[in-house]
């Protein structure tokens, strides 16, 4: 299986970058963030969406901040203004890490997602917004599943290794892909032929990759992806146009972040490609701090489509 990226521009398009930008792109705040800006200046995106679109840090520490002085959800229109993007949304969210859509169209907020039955968490929570270009509405999911091996709420180390010999937190995905896909996409009888894309980090592995990985196939980890291939009619747009390539958006070899589209939507694709470039590679953090990579611990993912 080959290792593929890349961010070149093919022609006149309408572009989408998405990008999970660790912990609301701490490392850009040592620098009023103009490497970042500069950075989706140059890709010049139609639509971003960001995942942890929240500032939870200190600069260069790993020191929570007072919720009162996070630049981030709440200046993201400032933001956002700065590589020429007027409009933006930020999705239900539960915690300090939810997804934030901005974009050149205005965005309209159809559901904020955080599992409203007693039984059933989103845990980082979705946001379900749509776009119009050109006359056509562009339903947009964006989501962070739940990260840890254990579920979610255990009250001990020694409750969430047994939580984990379970495989407990995949089954966990696993719900929480299946509440979203029902409250989302599965509202629409006629999705198949509509454009929607769902996108962000879903701490999970696709068997699109297990050439790579070489889980038996039942593992638990693939799950997530087996619920949306068999259940839904999204179709993983970075297999669909660069079959047989394994698309690693980590610092690690491991891809866990995902754009589905619909056909109508996949057929109006000219390219998607991890953007891999001097900026975007990740780089250990020279402190050691947690788990904390410069300029984010995922790579982004561009997709260039025509309307």
């Amino acid at each position: 299986m080959l290792l593929a990226g890349g961010c070149a521009r093919e022609g006149k398009t309408v572009r989408l970058l998405y990008w999970n930008i660790q912990n609301g792109m701490w490392d850009g705040q040592n620098d009023n963030y103009d490497r970042f800006v500069n950075f989706v200046k140059e890709k010049d995106p139609v639509i971003c969406v960001w995942a942890e679109a929240q500032s939870i840090y200190y600069t260069d520490t790993e020191d929570y901040m007072k919720p009162e002085e996070r630049y981030l959800t709440d200046n993201w229109e400032e933001l956002a203004a700065r590589y020429g993007h007027k409009y933006v949304y930020v999705g239900g969210h539960r915690d300090s890490y939810p997804q934030a859509i901005t974009a050149k169209y205005p965005i309209e907020n159809v559901d904020r997602i955080i599992g409203n039955e007693a039984d059933s968490i989103v845990l980082h929570g979705c946001g379900w917004a749509k776009v119009n270009i050109a006359g056509k509405d562009i339903n947009i999911v964006t989501l962070h599943l739940a990260p840890h091996q254990w579920a979610p709420d255990l009250p001990s180390d020694e409750a969430r290794k047994e939580s984990a010999k379970r495989n407990e937190g995949d089954k966990f995905r696993r719900k929480e892909i299946q509440y979203i896909c029902e409250h989302t996409i599965a509202t629409h009888p006629d999705a198949k032929d509509e454009f929607w894309m769902m996108m962000g980090d879903f701490n999970s592995r696709s068997r699109a990759d297990n050439e790579f990985y070489k889980y038996p196939d039942d593992d638990t980890k693939l799950y997530v992806h087996d619920y949306i291939a068999s259940e839904t009619p999204y179709i993983d747009a970075l297999i669909a146009k660069h079959p047989g390539v394994m698309h690693v958006t980590m610092h690690y070899p491991a891809r866990l972040d995902y754009v589905y589209m619909t056909k109508p939507l996949l057929d109006r694709t000219v390219d998607i490609n991890v953007c891999r470039d001097f900026y975007t590679e990740p780089v250990r953090d020279p402190q050691q701090l947690s788990n904390f990579w410069r300029p984010s611990d995922h790579r982004p993912i561009i997709a260039d489509f025509k309307l």
